[in-house]
């Protein structure tokens, strides 16, 4: 069972979409149930040894999990798989711009119904998000869909706006994976500056790992 459930949660980790118990129990475990704690514990610690994977649980209530890489890395570099490598490109400067705005940007659907509302306005994502790209397909359906689906990106709507605006915040997975001391030296590098110029930033950026 142990061995099946690595196997599930490998594949299961191909999308990046967080993983339920119910899937575990459906899919895998089964008759087994009573079970349940020591088969993902054992699984969690052969995904650890073998993989350099870390099994987290980002949801107490809904009992949902995420596979973390748990390998070493070099500063600003985040392993992933090479054709996921632009959709991390572009998921690292929109977590940085939300970082940078004090961890919170919004976003109005509009009459045009474009959205993306404050992402749009910087100007490295601006060519990107205004029109189908040729890389990512449709952006906002990537950021609005794929990126909160895995848990990068939570979005929380604001009440009493009209249109209705959401509110951007980096999600728990991204919260696990990213290091926003990576992320706030990889700004000073592009600016000139150093990382303590921002010093609210510096300082969060020092109390998280």
């Amino acid at each position: 069972q142990v061995s099946e459930l690595v196997q599930f949660l490998l594949v299961k980790d191909q999308k990046k979409i967080p993983i339920k118990r119910a899937e575990m129990l459906k899919n895998v475990i089964g008759e087994y149930k009573d079970a349940y704690s020591e088969i993902v514990n054992m699984a969690g610690r052969t995904l650890q040894e073998v993989f350099g994977l870390q099994l987290v649980e980002i949801d107490s209530k809904r009992h949902m999990y995420i596979l973390i890489n748990n390998l070493p890395r070099a500063e600003g570099k985040y392993l992933c798989r090479n054709k996921e490598k632009e959709k991390m490109g572009l998921l690292l400067v929109i977590l940085s711009f939300i970082f940078m705005k004090g961890n919170s940007v919004k976003d109005s659907e509009g009459e045009n119904g474009e959205g993306l509302g404050q992402l749009s306005a910087h100007p490295s994502l601006t060519p990107i998000l205004r029109k189908q790209h040729c890389t990512f397909g449709d952006v906002q359906k990537l950021v609005t869909g794929e990126f909160v689906r895995q848990k990068y990106l939570e979005t929380t709507p604001i009440p009493m706006t009209d249109p209705p605006e959401f509110k951007y915040q980096w999600g728990p997975r991204a919260e696990k994976e990213i290091s926003k001391k990576d992320v706030l030296n990889s700004v000073a590098k592009i600016t000139g500056k150093s990382p303590t110029f921002w010093s609210s930033q510096y300082s969060e950026a020092q109390a998280t790992p």
